[in-house]
């Protein structure tokens, strides 16, 4: 069984059966839509993503599932992002890349070259990942995952800031207030005490290349679903209990469909929701000893999807025809009251698609940590058609933890959404879904060689 049919559950139900073969039986459960954050929203007959927006280029399983399924990467519409402070922006990207250089040499020195040789850094490191899986290697849990990859220096990265490692390596207080707080505020609504191995991953995406998927980001998990022709039950999966047959566990999960409850049997249970009071009433019975629920809380964030005119006077431009900017990145100001904006594009762009002129209405995606009231939205507006408000708990909230969930809960019981706590984006999530599969099958066949292994970039050099 798998719980959830987001972009975890999807990618653990493709690698579970391309690892197990055609044979095995996977029930994905899935109470609301296939997708989960990977959701889109309906403005003006036009479908736009509401979340879970770009892809980084390095995202090596997404690519790969985006070619297996026949998907096209959407065209890129070019715009330009600015960095506001509530009274006026304090960087400005040009169409000119050289500029764009020397402005940011000019303002904060080589602070940016520093900040992208330690994200490469992090990042070269990282890559060994799918090496070691393309190898059948897994981790039984996050912390020996992460020293796979970057020795303790990596796992010390869950247990300090990301303001305090960039510090150490010379980039400036100045730069770490107005350019790295302000790409944490707009991917994870946070401030630059997020651990530096969460700060990391979100820095990579805001270097340039990334991409979406023409027809919106959740096609990816519809089609692996369909690929796999999983059977996708409709109901929300209330607990699991554990049962034994011939030594061997067995594991009883509990759902609520609208048809009333039910329950069945399974091998193995791969849980891809978050297990916290505030995401999910799960339980876990007879297990001894008992599986509780993980510490820590989630981060509110709100997503305003709204269709009217920019008050671009607010942003110092009188005249909207010479507001220059498609997204708007915010520093960490007590007064702000949102985390970014940007002007988006629908998730099917054809070939004569054009961004709205600044003076015309366009559809705009505001994040922000509490729902924006009727003032703050006319601060923003000069007048809008519509505004669509999601709230989620989308991340958790992100201080230096002390510990990271488990991935093993039981035996043959999995928990894939622990990832989150090292960082979130989409790839981290299909990383974490073939670590499962493949912790999964070796477990089951008892290839303990291939699990937790130490020396692996040794192991594999050799095995090539």
């Amino acid at each position: 069984a798998v719980v959830g049919a987001g972009l975890g559950g999807s990618a653990v139900t493709y690698f579970l059966q391309q690892h197990f073969g055609p044979q095995v039986q996977l029930d994905v459960y899935e109470p609301a839509g296939v997708g989960g954050r990977l959701a889109t929203i309906t403005v003006n007959k036009q479908q736009y993503e509401s979340r879970g927006a770009s892809i980084h280029a390095l995202s090596l399983h997404m690519q790969d599932f985006v070619k297996m399924l026949g998907l096209k990467h959407r065209r890129e519409v070019a715009g330009k992002s600015a960095i506001f402070s509530g009274e006026h922006f304090v960087l400005e990207e040009t169409d000119w890349y050289l500029l764009n250089l020397f402005r940011l040499w000019w303002h904060y020195g080589i602070s940016f070259l520093r900040l992208q040789m330690w994200v490469e850094e992090v990042m070269e490191k990282f890559m060994r990942i799918y090496k070691y899986q393309g190898h059948g290697y897994a981790f039984s849990s996050l912390e020996e995952l992460l020293r796979s990859l970057g020795g303790d220096a990596f796992v010390n990265m869950t247990q300090r800031s990301v303001a305090e490692s960039l510090l150490e390596v010379g980039v400036t207080q100045r730069f770490v207030d107005d350019v790295v707080a302000a790409v944490l505020r707009s991917s994870y609504g946070q401030s630059v005490l997020v651990p530096a191995f969460a700060g990391a991953m979100s820095l990579v995406g805001a270097q340039g290349s990334t991409w979406a998927v023409e027809g919106g980001n959740k096609l990816v998990c519809s089609g692996l679903l369909k690929l796999t022709k999983a059977n996708v039950i409709p109901a929300r999966v209330t607990g699991v209990s554990l049962h034994s047959s011939e030594g061997r566990a067995l594991y009883q999960v509990h759902y609520e469909s609208s048809e009333g409850q039910g329950s069945a049997f399974y091998d193995m249970v791969v849980v891809t929701t978050p297990l916290h009071p505030s995401r999910s009433n799960f339980t876990f019975e007879n297990f001894e000893p008992p599986i509780t629920n993980f510490l820590g809380a989630f981060q509110p964030s709100v997503t305003s999807v709204v269709h009217g005119y920019l008050n671009s006077s607010y942003f110092g431009f009188p005249d909207p025809k010479l507001f220059p900017f498609a997204s708007i990145l915010t520093t960490d100001t007590p007064n702000l009251f949102f985390n970014a904006m940007d002007n988006i594009c629908p998730v099917n762009i054809s070939a004569a698609f054009r961004r709205k002129q600044p003076q015309d209405a366009a559809v705009w995606r505001v994040l922000s940590q509490q729902p924006l009231d009727k003032q703050q939205l006319k601060t923003l507006f000069r007048s809008y058609y519509s505004v669509q408000v999601t709230e989620w708990q989308a991340y958790p909230h992100y201080n230096a933890a002390k510990s990271l969930p488990p991935i093993v809960l039981h035996e043959n019981l999995f928990y894939l959404s622990s990832v989150e706590w090292v960082a979130s984006s989409m790839e981290m999530i299909a990383v974490a879904a073939k670590n499962v599969a493949l912790l999964a099958y070796n477990r089951w066949h008892q290839d303990l060689e291939k699990i937790d292994q130490k020396d692996l970039m040794h192991k594999v050099k050799t095995e090539l």
